[in-house]
């Protein structure tokens, strides 16, 4: 946890949301409401310059000493669409 924090740190400027750990996962559907699993543990937002650059932030992030053969996943937030 300490890399963790020393990773935030050093990326203190660039978090806008420092997020934490998510739970259970539950799927809303025409369907009704069901539990489901996903990979998604943890979630952070970032600002930078470009997608590639976020990606870029998180390359020997210590997540990978704590879960070995995991990964990150960087995805944009988009703006919403003006009618």
């Amino acid at each position: 946890m300490a890399a963790w924090g020393a990773w935030m740190e050093t990326h203190g400027d660039s978090i806008v949301y420092a997020g934490g750990p998510l739970g259970g996962t539950k799927r809303v559907s025409p369907d009704g409401v069901a539990d489901v699993s996903n990979a998604l543990a943890v979630f952070v937002v970032v600002r930078a310059a470009s997608h590639g650059s976020a990606a870029r932030m998180f390359e020997g992030h210590p997540h990978f000493s704590i879960f070995p053969g995991d990964a990150i996943e960087v995805m944009p937030v988009l703006p919403v669409p003006q009618r």
